[in-house]
């Protein structure tokens, strides 16, 4: 399963704690990349966040990588499941 996550941070509540979990968001990134479960990040110019795509077994593994995202308490997240369109089929067979 794939989703695009859109996140956003809450740039509302800056501190010493949401600088420090931004430095780790690179990393996370790399971890989860290494692992699989995460294709492709990219930074959403303009914006305080990003758009991550994930590779994942099921909405719960999706749901766990979030919730261990350094930026979980700062950000709003918005999950968008993807289907592959490279066959029609694909997408009809889910209706």
């Amino acid at each position: 399963m794939k989703f695009l996550v859109l996140w956003h941070l809450d740039t509302g509540r800056p501190g010493v704690e949401l600088i420090k979990a931004i430095a780790e968001m690179p990393k996370y990134g790399k971890k989860l990349e290494a692992d699989g479960k995460l294709e492709c990040r990219y930074h959403v110019i303009g914006k305080h966040g990003g758009a991550w795509i994930y590779k994942v077994k099921s909405n719960e593994e999706l749901d766990l990588l979030l919730a261990m995202s350094p930026v979980y308490n700062y950000a709003h997240f918005e999950v968008l499941a993807l289907a592959d369109m490279a066959n029609p089929e694909t997408v009809f067979s889910k209706l």
